[in-house]
């Protein structure tokens, strides 16, 4: 079931206790030379409405917030953002319409590293005022990563930035956006943590073009493969946590 599709009236007779209510956030950003900066938008959207066929007799998808917390990108261009303390109460707002109107499971989404720290520090302040809802948020990654990770051939195995995953994923789903004469090893990005310290640096001090990995490794094939999985997984995990009792959270 798609939220934006629905009546006020179908979304009245639903079940407060057991319908999930899935909120889709990703980002629109420079994803280096040869990516779209609609990315991350693309690939959550995609993972969603999938999901969203596998579950739907339970799951209600909202439309994707493409709109993500990307600052650190700024230096780059090409990048929209918000700043990172009004990207949290954006996301706090969002899901208090929801439980506002009863719902008692709301899940993020994430497709966008950025995304991260805020939606979970946004559902720290939902809990507050919600003790006894289901309150959850992941990256599709996250949830997935063994399976992201059998498929790739890089050293990274996880989702970085306009990387081997990703490029093999929009090689998938929208192969015209991707400038493959503009594809080269960009394995030269500095980690944010070193020796158990985090730190604190944008990706233009971090990479020397906007982008991580090995997207040279990329295909078609690989997107395709690990699409399905990541369908699969998360289709799997959603399915779990939604059928979890209420009486957890008393």
């Amino acid at each position: 079931m798609k939220y934006a599709e629905m009546t006020a009236v179908e979304l009245k007779n639903l079940s407060r206790e057991e319908t999930l209510i899935v909120l889709p956030i990703a980002a629109v950003e420079q994803h280096g030379p040869h990516m779209p900066t609609g990315t991350d938008e693309i690939i959550c959207t995609a993972v969603a409405e999938k999901v969203e066929e596998c579950l739907q007799e339970k799951l209600v998808l909202l439309p994707t917030l493409w709109l993500g917390a990307s600052q650190h990108h700024l230096r780059w261009g090409a990048t929209l953002t918000s700043r990172v303390e009004n990207y949290e109460t954006l996301l706090c707002e969002i899901c208090e319409s929801l439980l506002n109107d009863g719902f008692r499971r709301v899940m993020i989404l994430n497709g966008h590293g950025g995304n991260i720290a805020p939606m979970q520090i946004s559902l720290r302040r939902l809990q507050v005022d919600f003790p006894n809802c289901q309150l959850l948020a992941a990256s599709y990654w996250s949830i997935a990563e063994a399976e992201i990770a059998s498929v790739m051939d890089g050293d990274c195995k996880t989702v970085g930035h306009a990387c081997e995953a990703e490029t093999s994923l929009i090689m998938h789903l929208r192969p015209e956006l991707v400038r493959t004469t503009k594809i080269d090893n960009f394995d030269d990005y500095a980690s944010d943590l070193v020796d158990g310290v985090y730190i604190c640096r944008d990706m233009f001090q971090r990479t020397s073009a906007g982008a991580t990995g090995r997207p040279d490794l990329a295909s078609a094939e690989k997107g395709a493969k690990m699409f399905s999985l990541i369908v699969k997984r998360v289709s799997a995990v959603i399915r779990k946590l939604s059928g979890e009792p209420l009486s957890n959270y008393p």
